[in-house]
Order: structure tokens, then sequence, then C-alpha cells
């Protein structure tokens, strides 16, 4: 999602820029310039976080089952990892032939986990994507509206700014706007469905260290 937003963001700063620069100087502001910060509006409307808590509730036993599956596997890990540290330390911290067989099994292991995470994981983040993707689908809409109530021709994301008055945040207008245009949705993706791509065989989505938690707003 943070990647999306970002990239709407940057599709509508240009355009407004050069806008401005066209316009004559009598009309070059409205009001001022304002800042909004696109993620923690869609994480703090009311259809995701309806939605988070449907997904908590219908995808219950695949949250179950992953966490339990990441607790053994994690234990694992660092079992294996420790001997291969005790290992290294009583050959005086010089590989040796077994040692380097061991890594190898290690790095394996490693990786055979993350393969297990992510398929036991896709359907909750499937099921995270299909909402973010159905709320952000309108945050473009949410976004010009909420300016165009504020009176502002010019929004910023706070990372773009150094400093700025809480007055000039128009976050909680677009989640006002975003609200009114999405007020829920589904959570359950059509078959075949990928982030994206309307089902036409795009990859899977990778699962999140853990799927039962919604993705930090910053």
């Amino acid at each position: 999602m943070k990647t999306f937003i970002k990239a709407l963001a940057l599709g509508i700063a240009p355009v407004t820029a050069i806008a401005l620069t066209a316009a004559p100087a009598a009309a070059q502001s409205k009001q001022g310039i304002a800042v909004v910060d696109l993620q923690r509006a869609v994480a703090t409307s009311t259809a995701y976080s309806t939605a988070r808590t449907q997904i908590q509730t219908t995808y219950k036993a695949q949250i179950d089952g992953f966490t339990a599956r990441k607790t053994a596997i994690d234990t694992d890990l660092k079992t294996k990892g420790d001997a291969l540290q005790a290992a290294l330390k009583a050959a005086g911290g010089k590989p040796t032939p077994a040692i380097e067989t061991q890594y190898q099994q290690f790095q394996q292991s490693q990786q055979s986990a993350q393969t297990e995470l992510q398929t036991l994981g896709q359907p909750i983040a499937l099921a995270n994507a299909f909402v973010e993707e159905q709320i952000t689908a309108k945050l473009s809409d949410a976004l010009k509206a909420a300016m165009t109530k504020a009176k502002v021709d010019l929004v910023l994301s706070p990372d773009a700014t150094v400093s700025y008055q809480p007055t000039v945040d128009i976050t909680a207008a677009v989640v006002t706007e975003l609200n009114t245009l999405v007020p829920s949705v589904g959570i359950t993706p059509p078959a075949g469905w990928q982030p994206g791509r309307q089902g036409q065989g795009a990859p899977a989505a990778a699962a999140p260290a853990n799927p039962a938690q919604a993705p930090k707003s910053r």
C-alpha cells in the first residue's frame, strides 16, 4: 500500500505544479499549501477499520495456523543458528568443511521456511491487498474533494516537509471524503484475483511477517 500511495502522490503533485506555473500570478494560490498523509488516511478510514476486524474473524483459522507455524519455525531456526555459532566458536572462528555444510543447511532451512510461510499467509495477504486496493481506487477523488473544500491548490506528504503546523494537515478531511466515497469494502477476493491485475496472472502476493497485523501508517 505504501508504494502505491506514494506513486499516487507523485502522480498528482507534478500536474498541480505545472498548473500553478502556467496560471497568472494573482490566481496561483487560493489559500496555501496543505499536508496530507495518504497512507494514514486509508488506514484510518471506516472501510479499512471495519474490513480489518472482519478479516480477523473470517480468517481466524488461517491466522492462528500461520502464527503457530511461524513460532515453531522461529524456534527451530534459532536452535540451528545457535548450534552453528557454537560450532564456529569451537573451531576458533575458522570455517571448516563441516561448518560450511552446516551453514548451507541452515540457509536452506531459512529459504524453505520463508516459502512455507508465504504459502500459509497468502489468503490473508490477498484479503488485505483486496481491501486496500478498493479503498485506494477512490483515494485520488477523496484527495481532490478535500483540497477543494479546504481551498488549497498544492499538497505535500509529511516526508516532503521540514516542519508544519497541525492546522495545514488535511489528512482527516481526506478520511472524511473516503468514508463517503467508499463506506465499506469486501474482504474476499474473486477467484484468481491478484493485486493490480484483476486476476490476470500477476505473481502471488507475499505474506507479511504477521498477516494478522495491519500495515503501519508510517
